[in-house]
């Protein structure tokens, strides 16, 4: 569809009226909350769009609470309500497709409104299957979305084509299908709303590598004395056939690790845990080279500690360690070596190597199996595991059954009342919720908060991560005052259990933040912010991932606050750390390089964009052939600098080079494709060859003006650049036109 200025201005009293059946009540009310809630970003707050000038916040919204009285028409609340809104929505299903009232509400928004600011929502059923038979009762579009409005405003036969956001488990997902509908209802870019969502994403996925290590870093910071207990029954088990002289050597190994040579410069509490396990690391080398048992159940010991301390570039070589000596001393199929590889496959999953993660989760799961049978805790461990990180590469369905299994084996073993049970649906209820699931992970989720309560008891870091994944749904579908509450009653439980500087302390204080900076209350939301990046930094030095997070999290706060330039210091510093923790080829690098040149474009600094978009696409010149689209839109954005800053010459060549990759790699008609092909235009007109430029220029505004996805920024650029075009052309009548175009 086509976007368009509206000839009317008048401001009407909803932003958008949800028409439902209300057999789909429950998804009516949730899209109300999330959209009543949602904020705009700060950047586009104020700008003219299709739809006018964009607001802070969506509210009001119109949704019909009651049934429609019996009555041949709609009800006069209801005629009304349509006419004062700007957008309808559809919440479509079977059940809405038989409606008779949602047909009408249609079919009157129609004859009020024309057909172009109608937005489906696919909650159930199949679009468009009405005319086969065996499918019609699983068509999910009521006829009057179906087919266009004859000249009389009745119902023709011709077809439509309904703009459709769906939300089923497998397509767009909640999530995406909620941004689809809000980018619609605004005016302006899919890819400019994900932008901000991106981020949470990352924050997800920062809670669920806190959750799974919480219970590791609080058993260690609470007492070091627990930690030997486990690891000499871990010893115990694993080594039953071991010599008792030998596991009393671990022992007195471990023990001595927390003895301080000099009591005299004891510094008692304040010995650190890091430090205790470098000298321990050390010593493993050093001096169990002729005790190669010993030494690979300690070197998988710490490096399973240092995992849980945050400490990857540590926990890493050790687990390679022990896991080659393992073998070397068992075969490959063992427990030992399947335990060794659960835990490389944890760091590898923490370092976003998600590939290679799955590979040791795999093969670690073969060998449980094999040893095992098909329902002892630990194949569920594994299957768990599995399930984790292919969540994390986006394969939510075949997460989803792993996630099914784990939690049938555990509960054949331990009954409904365990925390590996509570561990499992949080799992699952958490893939089901990123599939687009609004209802069912709610129910889950509290389930297990429930088990933690009478298993673990309060307080306890299990159950305040419970807590803290409830609230991080309940916050994303809208209800944030809940999410509030939650958030702060796993804070308080974890400053219970834990002494002050904390990494699990900065890690509620992050949660608290995000969702005071969803409610729109900016200044709460930094203070948070800055005290959980003042006590990561306290934890952590200055060069640790969590630090990273924090300070992208500030910036996107300042970004929206209208900061822009704090917000590209947060940022820069938040790259650094990552590029010096992470390396240059982590997925996450390049993405936030683009996003902080995009930052430096918008404040005219063209100068550092250039900088970080020739160190991104140096990183990408030797990523793989799945990355050429990235590097294309890198090169497109340079062309855009080197329009800015006079090189038209380089700015054309590099523009249509990009053109060209993102041609083969999507199509012609993308708008990635048409965001180079504007740059290329702009480096022509400068260049003098006016003809040529139109064409290019006038090709890329049609696409980047229209669609959705597109980010608003690029149509603007080519926009101006067709003004000064005709105004250099002498058409001023031309120029006026793209001058004064919202």
């Amino acid at each position: 569809m086509n976007s368009r200025t509206f000839p009317e201005t008048k401001q009407h009293k909803y932003r958008a009226f949800i028409s439902y059946s209300h057999a789909d009540e429950k998804r009516a009310t949730q899209l109300h909350k999330t959209l009543e809630s949602y904020r705009v970003p700060k950047h586009l707050v104020g700008q003219t769009t299709s739809r006018g000038p964009i607001p802070k916040r969506l509210a009001p919204i119109f949704r019909d609470r009651d049934e429609l009285p019996s009555a041949t028409d709609l009800g006069g609340a209801i005629s009304a309500a349509l006419a004062d809104s700007a957008c309808l929505i559809v919440i479509c299903s079977p059940d809405a497709a038989r409606s008779r009232w949602v047909n009408e509400e249609i079919h009157q928004f129609k004859r009020v409104h024309g057909e172009d600011r109608i937005y489906s929502l696919i909650v159930a059923g199949e679009p468009n299957v009405s005319s086969r038979t065996e499918c019609n009762d699983e068509e999910c579009f009521p006829l009057a979305l179906r087919v266009k409005l004859g000249p009389g405003g009745e119902l023709s036969d011709q077809p439509a084509e309904p703009i459709a956001a769906d939300a089923r488990p497998g397509m767009d997902g909640f999530a995406n299908a909620r941004l689809k509908l809000i980018a619609g209802m605004l005016g302006v870019g899919f890819d400019d709303l994900r932008q901000r969502e991106q981020q949470r994403r990352s924050r997800r996925m920062a809670i669920i590598a806190a959750a799974s290590l919480a219970g590791m870093i609080v058993a260690f910071g609470l007492a070091a004395t627990a930690w030997l207990a486990r690891a000499e029954a871990e010893l115990q088990q694993a080594r039953a056939e071991a010599e008792a002289e030998t596991s009393r050597q671990t022992t007195n190994f471990l023990v001595d690790l927390f003895k301080v040579s000099d009591p005299s410069s004891s510094r008692g509490d304040e010995f650190s845990a890091h430090e205790i396990l470098d000298r321990g690391a050390e010593r493993i080398e050093q001096e169990l080279s002729d005790q190669p048992t010993i030494q690979a159940t300690l070197m998988d010991t710490l490096g399973a500690v240092y995992t849980g301390l945050g400490s990857l570039d540590r926990a890493s070589p050790l687990l390679e360690n022990a896991l080659e000596r393992r073998r070397r001393l068992y075969g490959d199929t063992h427990s030992d070596v399947a335990q060794s590889l659960s835990n490389l496959g944890q760091v590898l999953k923490l370092t976003a190597d998600y590939q290679e993660s799955e590979t040791r989760f795999r093969e670690a799961l073969k060998i449980r199996r094999e040893l095992l049978g098909d329902s002892h805790p630990d194949v569920a461990q594994s299957i768990n595991d599995l399930g984790d990180s292919l969540t994390r590469q986006g394969q939510f369905d075949a997460a989803e059954q792993l996630f099914r299994e784990a939690l049938a084996i555990r509960r054949e073993n331990f009954g409904d009342s365990h925390p590996d049970v509570a561990q499992s649906l949080e799992d699952l209820a958490l893939n089901l919720f990123d599939q687009g699931d609004q209802e069912t992970p709610i129910p889950l989720l509290r389930d297990a908060v429930v088990i933690r309560y009478r298993v673990n008891g309060d307080p306890h870091p299990d159950l305040a991560e419970a807590l803290n994944n409830l609230g991080f749904v309940l916050g994303e579908l809208g209800e944030h005052d809940e999410a509030e509450k939650l958030f702060g009653n796993a804070l308080a439980m974890k400053r219970r259990l834990l002494p002050e500087p904390h990494a699990e302390i900065a890690m509620g204080l992050n949660n608290i933040a995000f969702v005071l900076h969803d409610k729109g209350e900016y200044d709460k939301a930094e203070s948070a912010y800055r005290e959980a990046l003042a006590m990561q930094r306290q934890v952590f030095g200055n060069e640790h991932t969590d630090v990273a997070m924090s300070l992208n999290n500030l910036a996107y706060l300042l970004y929206d606050k209208g900061e822009l330039t704090s917000a590209i210091d947060m940022s820069t510093q938040s790259l650094a750390i990552n590029l010096a923790v992470l390396g240059s080829d982590h997925p996450a690098i390049t993405r936030s390089m683009s996003n902080l040149a995009l930052w430096y474009f918008e404040v005219g600094d063209y100068k550092s964009a250039e900088q970080i978009l020739q160190k991104s696409l140096s990183i990408q010149s030797d990523l793989s052939e799945d990355t050429r689209p990235d590097v294309a839109g890198s090169m497109a954005m340079m062309a855009y600098v080197y329009v800015e800053t006079g090189r038209q010459e380089e700015a054309r060549d590099i523009a249509a080079e990009a053109k060209q990759i993102l041609t083969s790699a999507l199509s012609a008609d993308h708008w990635r494709t048409n965001m180079a092909a504007g740059a290329e235009g702009a480096a022509l007109m400068e260049l003098g060859q006016f003809q040529e430029a139109e064409t290019i220029l006038l090709n890329s505004h049609a696409v980047l003006s229209t669609d959705r996805a597109a980010l608003p920024v690029f149509a603007l650029m080519v926009r101006r650049r067709l003004a000064l075009l005709y105004d250099a052309w002498d058409k001023p009548e031309d120029a006026a036109r793209y001058s004064n175009m919202p």
